[in-house]
């Protein structure tokens, strides 16, 4: 009775953060409900949580693993160069299958994860949009090379330091595939010179 108490707590606490402070994104949102869950796991001795940090790369995995997938239908749809769809449906079908594992991962473990994509992936999503043509490859080429090098170094970290085995086993199963992926567009952007 105490634990639901307490998780009736967290919930309310979340629901009156999210009200009092103005908009927030869907990883803002999830990222406060998961440290409240946390704060509150270590008042009650009853309760288990998993740590701040660990919940933060989940979240920072889901969001990204989200923007991929988005980022990948829209390179499908608007890219006029064949290597460059092939790989915008090569994230779609990757980070769909990483996103349901850590969705699974995350509900088991009591992680709340974003529902959408936070701003700073929607306004990148939003300029390739804008964008056609060898334009719209280039552009997307980029980022795609940007954003693997960091994930890679998210993941890394995570592999080596999330306190959660769950979570460090996801991360140290889903690094090859990065690695693929960044081997795979920064290839197609030596092509493209």
């Amino acid at each position: 009775m105490k634990k639901l108490l307490y998780i009736a707590a967290v919930a309310g606490a979340a629901t009156l953060m999210h009200a009092c402070s103005g908009p927030k994104d869907s990883k803002q949102s999830a990222d406060s409900a998961n440290t409240a869950k946390a704060d509150t796991a270590k008042k009650d001795s009853l309760m288990t949580a998993v740590d701040k940090d660990d919940a933060k790369f989940a979240v920072a995995a889901a969001n990204g693993g989200m923007a991929e997938v988005e980022l990948g239908k829209l390179a499908q749809e608007k890219a006029a160069n064949a290597q460059v769809k092939d790989f915008g449906a090569m994230m779609v079908s990757d980070h769909s299958k990483a996103n349901d594992e850590m969705t699974a991962l995350a509900k088991s473990k009591g992680i709340t994860l974003p529902t959408a994509i936070d701003s700073e992936e929607q306004k990148v999503k939003d300029n390739l949009s804008a964008k056609s043509g060898a334009d719209f490859d280039k552009a997307y080429v980029s980022n795609m090379i940007d954003d693997h090098k960091e994930d890679i170094k998210e993941f890394e970290n995570a592999s080596k330091n999330c306190k959660d085995a769950d979570l460090k086993a996801f991360a140290a199963k889903t690094l090859p595939t990065l690695k693929k992926h960044l081997d795979a567009i920064q290839k197609i952007h030596d092509s493209m010179k």
